[in-house]
């Protein structure tokens, strides 16, 4: 009996240790249906482990307003991932590093439409920050790319 229990017990500790296989993280997209850079976007994230939904809409700033980005981080698409914003073309490196520290922020914008910015790809490197918000609308940079 107790070497039964104890090999059940070994299985079971066994399996508890056994890596297991997170989900890709959801991240959500609206943006305009006709714009081509929020789809680039959203296939370098899909490439980079992300599972992406799009959501097209013919005027994304309710949204914009709805979870209360600052008008001077705005972009071309706003994106929602575990309850966090992702405001235009932020880098997945960030939105992981997001994801793993959780600060207590909104979330991270790069605003405008940086030329160097994943979906954009533009030849040449324009460096550009990604801002990160909080609901009071204070502003830092957490990353420079």
């Amino acid at each position: 009996m107790k070497l039964v229990l104890a090999a059940a017990l070994v299985a079971t500790l066994g399996a508890a240790a056994a890596p297991t296989t997170a989900a890709p993280p959801s991240i959500v997209v609206y943006k305009s249906p006709s714009c081509g850079c929020c789809k680039a976007w959203m296939d370098y994230l899909t490439k980079n482990g992300f599972k992406v939904t799009g959501k097209d809409m013919d005027n994304v700033q309710p949204v914009k307003d709805d979870v209360g980005l600052p008008a001077k981080l705005a972009s071309c698409h706003t994106a929602i991932v575990d309850g966090y914003v992702v405001e235009g073309h932020v880098p997945a490196a960030d939105i992981k590093r997001l994801l793993q520290e959780r600060p207590k922020i909104v979330g991270l914008s790069a605003p405008g439409m940086p030329p160097s910015s994943p979906g954009m790809d533009q030849p040449g490197k324009v460096p550009y920050d990604v801002i990160a918000f909080d609901a009071k609308g204070n502003t830092t940079v957490y990353a420079k790319h």
